[in-house]
């Protein structure tokens, strides 16, 4: 039996291990699997290259719990290691970086999330263990090797006569994490971290129905038929998937594959994806995943960190702020990268240039795919609109490059359900749309049923209307407005229709300039001045004679404001501010300059303008109580 120290200088070392990384402590179990793993996988690639020594088998990774004895097992039948590879491997390569973990990180690597940064994967062990052994047998002819440490720098090597080939790791769990000797918790830590490891790992066994046997049906002696029960048979139970989807070729996965692994991800979401995005590049780094789009909502706080985060088949994360870029957040799905460091904090991931550059492939793949999807089946495209535009006007809004890419599939939708791509919508509207000084405005509705009537009056000029409704839209058309010449959107409840396309032919006002002023008089005393701005308007005589309207501008900041951004007027500062258009043609404006009493004068203007606001659905609560009243009493 050999006996010695570990080779670090630092005494204290398993104490500050355990003090600074006890925060993550959890995660020793997919450190020791990870180990096994490769083990495995070495083993695998020496099969491959004709090592003679080697025969790879079916080799799995087992873990097992002995509540009683307080210990937990992780076996693997991988490489194994001689002893003085255990001597070389355990007691110097892995503290080769101890002592520059100790100087960089004594003071900040709590959080930090550094365990295997420096080659301390195995130690973690001794976060939850009081004692570790590692009982191990190399794939070389030579005998087995005994290690054991009780969390201190000494240890013990000796020879142990394990005779098939692999590596047993015994952590004798510690009084205060009595935790991970529950089989619940431990379950919950695999499904966690190894759900997708690329070695099978058993965990206990269950028992299932024997596919060998076809259960009979057995008649009875009154001619009952019955079925007898199935035969069980008692199998390991392996908890992990070794070959996930994203693993695989596109070409040899079906719509039934996706959608399977989905739920596989995703067992408590019960609506179907719209669509996926398989990522496989491998230069200049490597990346694979596949990225669904979820049926979407217009609430921006919808819930995130759903893309999980995968290095080689080892759960990382599943907050990928920094690494797919943020409009993608509300997607799902998997990226795996061997280019993604396994345990670094967010802040040196967020720096990293690989990392940088994987954001940006990830955002050029998403769009082609779009492109092609839209390509493909426009049809299919535009029925999914509604559920995935908040994802790319988002990422318009957020992404130069998505920006770009964009207006090769980004929808305009009408109130009519026509929907166009920004040229086609472009070519539709250019000739009847633009307005005496070469702008072209782009009209859209909010809300097609409050806004009926001002919408029904553009379509009577020949004038399209979108239908923007999204809660970022507002900051979208100000980006449009900033990048595509000459255009202009405004909502077709800004102004008379008149006025917000406005040609050269100007209309007449059948009242002079005295009656236009007495007439202005007149409604500034009745109609309060800090809710509404009077504006008279020669217009059509058949248009309205009062029409409510908000300011472009006014409306568009406030909208901003509750979406983040023109805050200038301070949260909740924006002022109810509305435009009232009184048109100087119509027959009942005449009437009321003309009528004799003030009285009578009052009630048609508030009755009017009480009119003008039902339509905007602004007339509530007493006011709207009191015009019904008055309503009923006019019709007496």
């Amino acid at each position: 039996m050999t006996k010695g120290n570990i080779n670090v200088s630092v005494e204290n070392i398993f104490p500050l291990i355990k003090k600074f990384l006890y925060s993550d402590h959890e995660i020793f179990l997919r450190e020791l699997i990870s180990n096994a793993t490769d083990a495995t996988l070495k083993l695998k690639h020496l099969a491959n290259v004709g090592d003679a020594k080697v025969e790879y088998g079916n080799p799995q990774i087992e873990v097992k719990i002995d509540k009683k004895g307080k210990k937990l097992h992780i076996i693997d039948q991988g490489l194994g290691m001689t002893a003085e590879e255990v001597e070389k491997y355990i007691n110097e390569v892995a503290f080769s970086g101890a002592e520059e973990f100790l100087d960089k990180y004594k003071d900040s690597a709590k959080d930090t999330g550094i365990i295997g940064h420096f080659g301390l994967g195995f130690y973690s062990a001794f976060m939850v263990a009081n004692k570790v052994e590692i009982i191990t047998k190399s794939y070389k002819d030579e005998p087995a090797a005994h290690w054991t440490c009780d969390g201190s720098p000494e240890f013990t090597l000796e020879p142990h006569d394990k005779t098939e080939r692999g590596t047993e790791i015994i952590l004798h769990i510690s009084d205060d994490e009595k935790e991970f000797l529950e089989e619940s918790r431990i379950r919950e830590l695999l499904l966690k971290y190894n759900k997708f490891m690329p070695i099978p790992i058993k965990f206990g066994t269950k028992e299932i129905n024997d596919p060998e046997h076809e259960p009979q049906t057995i008649t009875d002696k009154d001619g009952k038929e019955t079925k007898e029960p199935h035969r069980k048979i008692t199998v390991d139970d392996i908890i992990n998937n070794p070959n996930p989807a994203w693993t695989k070729q596109p070409t040899d996965l079906k719509d039934d594959d996706y959608k399977n692994f989905y739920r596989e991800l995703y067992p408590m979401q019960f609506e179907e994806p719209l669509f996926n995005i398989h990522l496989n590049v491998d230069y200049p780094f490597n990346l694979t995943g596949i990225l669904y789009f979820p049926k979407m909502t217009n609430d921006l706080n919808i819930q995130k960190d759903r893309i999980q985060l995968y290095q080689n088949q080892v759960f990382v994360t599943d907050n990928v702020e920094g690494i797919v870029p943020e409009f993608l957040t509300m997607l799902r799905g998997v990226i795996d990268s061997p280019d993604i460091p396994l345990n670094v904090s967010r802040s040196y991931l967020q720096a990293d240039g690989a990392v940088k550059k994987i954001s940006s492939y990830i955002t050029r793949k998403v769009a082609d795919k779009l492109k092609s999807l839209f390509n493909n089946n426009r049809e299919d495209f535009e029925n999914k609109w509604n559920d995935i535009k908040i994802v790319i006007e988002y990422g318009m809004l957020s992404e130069e490059k998505f920006f770009e890419k964009a207006d090769a599939f980004a929808l305009y939708p009408t109130v009519d359900g026509k929907y166009y791509t920004y040229e086609e919508l472009y070519n539709k509207i250019k000739a009847k749309q633009t307005d005496k000084d070469d702008k072209l405005i782009i009209l859209y509705a909010a809300d097609k049923d409050a806004q009926h009537s001002y919408i029904e009056a553009a379509k009577d000029k020949g004038y399209e209307v979108l239908l923007l409704d999204s809660p970022i839209v507002s900051h979208l058309m100000q980006k449009l407005e900033t990048t595509k010449e000459k255009i202009s959107f405004t909502r077709v409840d800004a102004d008379h229709i008149d006025n917000l396309i406005k040609k050269d032919d100007t209309t007449i006002s059948k009242l002079d300039d005295d009656q236009k002023k007495a007439l202005d008089e007149l409604l500034k005393e009745v109609i309060p001045s800090e809710k509404f701005m009077v504006q008279l308007e020669a217009m059509d005589s058949k248009a309205s004679p009062f029409i409510i309207t908000q300011p472009e501008f006014m409306r568009r900041m406030k909208e901003m404001q509750q979406t983040g951004g023109g805050g200038m007027f301070g949260m909740g500062g924006m002022p109810e501010m509305y435009n009232l258009v009184v048109n100087t043609n119509h027959d009942l404006v005449s009437e009321i300059l003309n009528t004799k009493t003030k009285k009578k004068q009052e009630r048609l203007i508030n009755q009017s303008l009480d009119l003008a606001r039902l339509s905007q659905g602004l007339l509530k609560g007493e006011e709207l109580t009191n015009f019904i009243k008055r309503s009923y009493d006019m019709i007496k």
